[in-house]
C-alpha cells in the first residue's frame, strides 16, 4: 500500500548525513540535478577516510559539512542555515562482526544520531516534507523458511552449537526472499537491531509530525567507490584484493551461502528515486538485484577475473552471519518506478577493474 503525495516540487534542499561515504558520493550527482541545494553531513571517520578530506568522489556542488551527527550542536548549527524538503538519512555504524564488538559505539551512531537528528528538527522548527532512510536486510536476520508443508517459520539466529557441526541450513525447510510485508524482523547482529530501532523510532517521529518515511532495506552493496581501507567493509572488495595478490579465496561455511549483491549504481538511483518520488509506500522496501548469487559463484568470478587459485571452503563461519539472504523487489519496482540494471558478472568486471586502476592497493 503506496502514502500518496503530490510530486515533490521541483528543486528544494536536501539534507545527506554520511553523504561523503560509498552511498552518498554515489547519488550526490544526481542529487544535484534534482535539487537547488544539497548538504551533506559527515564526520569523515578515519576508517573510511584516511585522509580526513573531502572525497573526489563527492560532487562538487554538493556542500560538506564536517560534523558529529550524534551531538545536538550540529544540528542546531546546520537547522539554522538550512531548511530541508528532504533528509536522506545514510550515517551508520555497518560492521555485522564489529557491531558484536562494539555495540556501544553502533548503537550511538545508528540509534542516538537518528534521534539527535530528529530532536534538531524538533527545535529548529524545519521539518522537512519527507525523510528517506537507507536500511539494511539485516533486520530480517535469517528471515522466513518453507517447511516441506508449504508453511512458513521465523527460525531465529542459528546456535553455535550447530554451526559447530556443521549445520548450516535449517533441516526440512528452504529459505525464501525477505519481503517487507510477509518477513518478520528479527536481527542476528547487534547492527541489525540497531538498523531496526532506526526504523522504528523514524516511522513513530515521522507519523506524529505528518513527515513522510521512505525505508529502504539494502541487500549487499558494492562496486567502484567502495572502501578499500575499512576492514569490515563488503566482501566483494575483499575478494578482489585477495584474489588480485594471486591467494585462493576462503569461502565461509559450505560456499553455499546465498546473497544479493547489488551495484552502487543501482542503490543510488533507488535511494535517488525515493527521494524524489510522487509516492512513497508506508512499509519499507526491500533493495536487491531481484536474485540471489551463491558466495562460491561470487567468488569463482573474482578469481577468473584475477587469474587466482580457485576458491576453496573453509568451514568456518562468523557470529551474527545469516545463512541466506536476498530480496523480493517487486514493491520496489511499482512504487518507485526502479529496476536494478546491472547483473553480477558485469558488476565484478566494473569492480574488479576499478580496483586495479587505484594506486597503492593492499592485499587483504
Amino acid at each position: 500500500m503506496s502514502q500518496t503525495s503530490s510530486a515533490l516540487r521541483p528543486g528544494g534542499t536536501v539534507i545527506v548525513t554520511g553523504g561523503a561515504g560509498f552511498i552518498g558520493c554515489a547519488i550526490s550527482p544526481a542529487l544535484v540535478e534534482n535539487f537547488d541545494r544539497v548538504v551533506v553531513v559527515d564526520n569523515l571517520h578515519p576508517q573510511i577516510h584516511s585522509s580526513g578530506s573531502r572525497p573526489a568522489e563527492l560532487a562538487a556542488g554538493a556542500e560538506l559539512v564536517v560534523a558529529d551527527i550524534t551531538l545536538p550542536e550540529t544540528w542546531d548549527k546546520v537547522l539554522q542555515d538550512v531548511e530541508p524538503d528532504v533528509v536522506i538519512h545514510l550515517a551508520a555504524e555497518t560492521g555485522t562482526g564489529q557491531s558484536l564488538e562494539e555495540s556501544t559505539r553502533h548503537a550511538h551512531v545508528n540509534v542516538v544520531g537518528t534521534t539527535q537528528l530528529l530532536d534538531g528538527l524538533n527545535r529548529s522548527g524545519r521539518l522537512p516534507r519527507r525523510i528517506v532512510l537507507s536500511s539494511s536486510r539485516a533486520v530480517y536476520g535469517e528471515g522466513a523458511w518453507r517447511r516441506q508443508d508449504g508453511s512458513l517459520f521465523h527460525p531465529g539466529q542459528r546456535t553455535s552449537e550447530t554451526l559447530d557441526l556443521a549445520q548450516w541450513d535449517f533441516p526440512d525447510a528452504e529459505p525464501t526472499a525477505m519481503k517487507a510485508s510477509e518477513t518478520f524482523p528479527a536481527p542476528a547482529s547487534v547492527y541489525g537491531a540497531t538498523k531496526l530501532a532506526q526504523e522504528n523510532i523514524l516511522q513513530t517521529w515521522a507519523n506524529a509530525y505528518g513527515v513522510e518515511t521512505a525505508i529502504l532495506r539494502l541487500q549487499n552493496v558494492y562496486g567502484p567507490g567502495q572502501s578499500l581501507i575499512n576492514p569490515y567493509t563488503g566482501i566483494m572488495s575483499l575478494f578482489c584484493r585477495m584474489a588480485k595478490s594471486g591467494k585462493s579465496i576462503p569461502l565461509y561455511e559450505d560456499g553455499n551461502v546465498r546473497r544479493d549483491f547489488i551495484l552502487i549504481d543501482d542503490i543510488a538511483s533507488a535511494i535517488v528515486a525515493a527521494a524524489v518520488s510522487a509516492d512513497v509506500s508506508k512499509e519499507p522496501l526491500d533493495i536487491g538485484s531481484g536474485e540471489f548469487q551463491t558466495i562460491g559463484t561470487a567468488a569463482r568470478l573474482i578469481a577468473e577475473h584475477y587469474g587466482a587459485p580457485e576458491p576453496h571452503v573453509s568451514g568456518q563461519y562468523r557470529q551474527g552471519d545469516v545463512r541466506h539472504a536476498w530480496a523480493d523487489i517487486e514493491a520496489a519496482q511499482r512504487v518507485l518506478g526502479w529496476t536494478p540494471k546491472v547483473h553480477l558478472a558485469e558488476g565484478i568486471e566494473r569492480l574488479a577493474t576499478w580496483i586495479d586502476e587505484q594506486p597503492d592497493v593492499q592485499p587483504a
